[in-house]
């Protein structure tokens, strides 16, 4: 009798210490997405005022929901022109996402996430860890070849995709 009660209580405890284990959520990427407001499904994000340059010539183009702007300068050997330039809207499971590229010296100098899924509390914890290491990787790697951000697949997705978008803006 002792050994099933025993028993028993091994199998609670440990099914109590595995239901209340939490992953961990890095405590400086947190707040890192607080100064950036996500824009509405049904509306597009509004054209970004240019970069000052050296060129007083600027050019915009808009193709399904995506606008770009910047300098007409010179193309570097990565091929990118400097300016800022948004990738058009991906489309995932829990809602859009939308990157923003600034290219400067022919390179990605910033990254930012105007939209991405933040309609409940689980979505705000995934991409408050997810898009800093995208953006983060984005600089590093200077292209959208980044690597997937695990928990976050279909955030990850549409960020790569729309990335690739604002990269073929940047190089047209």
């Amino acid at each position: 009798m002792k050994r099933i009660v025993y028993a028993v209580m091994a199998t609670v405890t440990g099914l109590v210490l595995l239901f209340s284990y939490r992953t961990s959520v890095a405590p400086d990427s947190a707040g890192a997405l607080s100064d950036v407001a996500p824009v509405s499904t049904g509306t597009t994000a509004a054209a970004p005022a240019p970069t000052p340059s050296a060129s007083s010539s600027s050019s915009s183009s808009s193709a399904s929901g995506s606008s770009s702007s910047g300098a007409a300068g010179q193309t570097t050997s990565r091929g990118l022109r400097d300016g800022t330039y948004t990738g058009s809207s991906a489309n995932t499971r829990y809602g859009p996402v939308q990157v923003q590229i600034t290219v400067s010296g022919g390179s990605i100098t910033d990254v930012q996430v105007p939209e991405y899924p933040s309609s409940n509390g689980r979505d705000q914890q995934i991409n408050s860890r997810a898009l800093p290491t995208l953006m983060q990787e984005t600089i590093q790697a200077q292209s959208a070849q980044v690597d997937m951000v695990s928990g976050a697949t279909y955030t990850s997705t549409g960020y790569r995709t729309s990335l690739q978008s604002a990269l073929d803006q940047a190089r047209s």
